[in-house]
């Protein structure tokens, strides 16, 4: 009730460039259901040659807001390579905003949008989190806005093959496509970390979640507010 509102959903835009069907080249004719139907049409048109013209993807994500004056923390790969980021606040506001910067090694991202009076969430500690406490999250999982899940600390300090800079919190709060970059909140309504990935075998939740400590998302963002890059030894 009193932290929702500083959440917001994030989605992008990027521009991506169609292939053009060789001269002569005919799609196969493959059953109906086949799943290269979708790549063909999506590549190279239904008939004749593809159009010149570019296409639009779009990524959906979460993001919360660190000041009143409207920076937003979110992850690096929600927002990364985008040529349009849209940030819809609580109250059904859009601001197409900023990237300040953006770091992906730690999976953090700073964006920006040109508002005021905005509602912040309140920051907490990652370092003082116990296993098996309680924690929530609220994302866009999805796109469902404003969702919330909520599990247990299930490890701190947790680090993964693939990433060296961040000891990620561990949860098995329900975490799925949307919820990147949202909030991880304690049951003192403070947020505690920045939900990040998950571990899966299916490509859905399977109860091993992934969060960013809140103190090392903020040392990104430090530096990516007054540099627009993040520094290491």
């Amino acid at each position: 009730e009193t932290q929702g509102p500083a959440v917001v959903n994030i989605s992008t835009r990027q521009t991506q460039n169609r292939v053009r069907r060789p001269h002569g080249l005919e799609i196969p004719d493959l059953p109906e259901g086949n799943p290269l139907n979708d790549f063909l049409r999506r590549y190279f048109g239904d008939e004749g040659e593809a159009p010149d013209d570019d296409t639009l993807a779009r990524s959906l994500g979460s993001g919360f807001i660190i000041s009143s004056d409207g920076y937003i923390l979110t992850n690096h790969h929600v927002v990364d390579a985008a040529d349009e980021v849209i940030v819809r606040t609580h109250d059904r506001r859009e601001f197409v905003a900023t990237v300040v910067g953006s770091d992906k090694r730690s999976d953090t991202a700073l964006v920006k949008v040109d508002a005021t009076g905005l509602p912040m969430a309140k920051l907490g500690s990652g370092k003082d989190l116990k296993v098996g406490e309680w924690v929530l999250a609220i994302g866009s999982p999805f796109g469902f806005e404003h969702s919330a899940t909520a599990g247990i600390v299930s490890a701190t300090g947790r680090s993964l093959p693939t990433e060296n800079y961040v000891p990620f919190i561990q949860t098995d709060v329900a975490i799925n496509p949307g919820n990147s970059g949202g909030p991880l909140f304690n049951l003192d309504g403070e947020v505690v970390g920045v939900n990040s990935q998950i571990y899966s075998r299916t490509g859905g939740f399977m109860g091993l979640s992934f969060a960013i400590p809140i103190e090392v998302a903020m040392d990104a963002v430090d530096q990516l507010k007054t540099k627009g890059r993040v520094s290491r030894g």
